[in-house]
């Protein structure tokens, strides 16, 4: 076995980030836009967004960003709003959205538990927006630590989420694997010492996830055989 300890980004990674993520962020470019298609045009230019596809850009500050770096970006649209208030409507539909299981959660980690693996999840999104998406599929209690940016440890590329894991399993974190879509995640996981496997369910080609990974796999249906292998 690889690993003790198995350590997941959430967005990107457990679930498919385009067919997940693409949808919130068009309705939030028209919705701040008031349907102005001008307006609409600069804001999707900010936030990394292709209105004509439908698609969030691999450059998009959106991607590995917290809700408040997103908030910062629809912010300079909206003149006279609060940040703080944009971060709260923010959250409020984010933790609404109903993401996509990039596989079926529930078999794939009943396969990692009789492994003998602890499962965790570090997110820039908030904890309470993940455990409730991870609820939503019923695998929030499968998990035996969830973090977000506001959960004390810092927000990736920080480390802290990912020692914070370790040390909540009493591990070393070179026996804990941090698996993620992003850069973000895999320099988390080296920053804290950690194995980093790179999955290409997100954004990221592989071109932009070599050399911060160990590994890089299609996605997280691949994860059991490496670990085993």
């Amino acid at each position: 076995m690889r690993a003790k300890a198995v350590l997941f980004d959430k967005d990107g990674t457990l679930f498919d980030f385009q067919k997940s993520w693409s949808r919130w962020i068009g309705q939030e470019v028209v919705q701040i836009s008031g349907g102005d298609p001008v307006i609409a045009a600069e804001i999707a230019a900010a936030v990394g967004f292709d209105a004509e596809t439908g698609l969030i850009l691999p450059h998009s500050p959106a991607i590995a960003g917290t809700e408040w770096d997103v908030a910062r970006l629809f912010l300079p649209f909206m003149p006279g709003a609060a940040l703080e208030d944009l971060v709260a409507h923010l959250q409020q539909t984010a933790s609404g959205l109903i993401p996509v299981e990039v596989t079926p959660l529930v078999p794939f980690l009943l396969e990692l538990a009789a492994m003998d693996l602890y499962l965790g999840v570090a997110t820039n999104d908030s904890e309470a927006a993940a455990r409730k998406h991870l609820r939503h599929h019923g695998v929030v209690d499968m998990f035996d630590y969830v973090a977000g940016y506001d959960s004390g440890h810092g927000a990736k590329p920080e480390p802290g989420m990912c020692t914070a894991f370790a040390q909540a399993c009493g591990l070393a974190p070179g026996n804990v694997v941090m698996v993620g879509d992003s850069r973000h995640d895999l320099d988390a996981g080296r920053a804290a010492g950690m194995q980093t496997v790179g999955v290409l369910t997100g954004v990221a080609g592989e071109n932009d996830l070599r050399g911060h990974a160990d590994v890089i796999l299609p996605d997280i249906r691949h994860l059991g055989g490496w670990l085993s292998g």
